[in-house]
């Protein structure tokens, strides 16, 4: 049988780089496989000190479409996501985090529009205490919508708010056309563990891809107490930053330098991440060496002290659910 007629009737690879999920990755897996579009689940255990690889291969439904690897090394969700692109062979990519699920009959609407090579819809995100008793037939309903997406447009979309919720842009999990990538050379940074997914948008919007939104929902993120998201590392600030720098440098788009409206963004996008950087090397500072000595550093540079003085009011001054809705309701990527 030919590659072509294989993937026919199911042409969605689905995509979970995994560490340390034995208690969500079955879920993630067992979402993915009830898709009839989907056929590769492709799950790369990052060197999990648990029994994520075992709990992965248990959700198996005997249809043949599940594979499950192990990294000998921790190395980060680029290189596990490159390393199941590498081996898939379907001409469409799924990305799904492993805490996370599809929602049913999520593929079948995204696959059927045309004219796209990123295509993503509406993600709800649910507090994990309440994922247990989640009834899908709660989510709501929104209109049919195919949004197209430009660089600054989906930049704009990544620029945090005070106040307000978390809901970047790139936390959309589109679906990839895997030609694109090939012809271009995309693959996700992998000195990158923190806006790894921005990045691969990015450089795919400066590349030329037609990049479509939907305000349908079928893709469902659960939102952890302790989330990694919340508490970043100043080595991944500095890559996520670098990264902007190198794009407004023109040295990382196959265009060039960007211009207009597309540079604007990309430099307030870059100014947000500088003084989350620098308010993570105060902290660091503080902690290695002192309150005094961070301080006494910090006042050489006086932007830094006072970009930095802001964001730790901002955190001592935060109540819980700030800007946010009632935990109990869901809430949306698009509303």
């Amino acid at each position: 049988m030919t590659f072509a007629r294989v993937f026919a009737d199911r042409p969605v690879c689905v995509i979970i780089a995994a560490w340390r999920a034995e208690a969500t990755i079955a879920r993630a897996v067992t979402s993915a496989l009830a898709e009839p579009e989907v056929g590769e689940v492709i799950v790369v255990d990052d060197a999990s000190p648990d029994a994520t690889a075992v709990s992965a291969q248990a959700a198996c439904d005997g249809s043949g479409r599940l594979q499950v690897l192990r990294q000998p090394a921790n190395a980060g969700p680029s290189a596990a996501r490159n390393r199941a692109i590498g081996v898939s062979r379907a001409p469409v990519i799924a990305i799904l985090d492993a805490d996370d699920f599809f929602l049913p009959g999520r593929i079948a609407p995204l696959v059927a529009v045309s004219g796209w090579d990123m295509i993503a819809d509406n993600i709800v995100f649910i507090p994990e205490r309440t994922v247990e008793a989640f009834d899908p037939t709660q989510i709501a309903h929104f209109p049919v919508d195919r949004v197209p997406v430009d660089l600054a447009t989906f930049v704009a979309g990544n620029l945090s708010h005070p106040g307000r919720p978390r809901g970047e842009l790139g936390f959309v999990k589109p679906l990839l056309r895997r030609e694109f990538l090939i012809r271009h050379a995309l693959r996700y940074r992998e000195t990158m563990r923190l806006g790894e997914d921005y990045a691969l948008y990015v450089e795919m919007l400066g590349a030329g891809a037609r990049f479509l939104r939907t305000a349908r929902c079928g893709y469902a993120a659960v939102e952890r107490a302790c989330s990694l998201s919340g508490a970043h590392a100043t080595r991944d600030l500095a890559a996520l930053l670098d990264f902007d720098q190198g794009v407004l440098a023109g040295t990382l788009l196959a265009d060039g330098a960007p211009s207009g409206v597309d540079a604007a963004m990309l430099r307030r996008h870059r100014g947000q991440i500088a003084r989350r950087f620098r308010h993570r090397r105060f902290l660091d500072r503080k902690r290695e060496a002192g309150l005094v000595a961070a301080t006494f550093d910090a006042l050489a540079d006086p932007p830094r002290l006072a970009t930095t003085a802001l964001a730790i009011l901002r955190d001592k001054t935060r109540r819980p659910n700030q800007g946010g809705l009632p935990p109990e309701r869901l809430r949306y990527l698009f509303s």
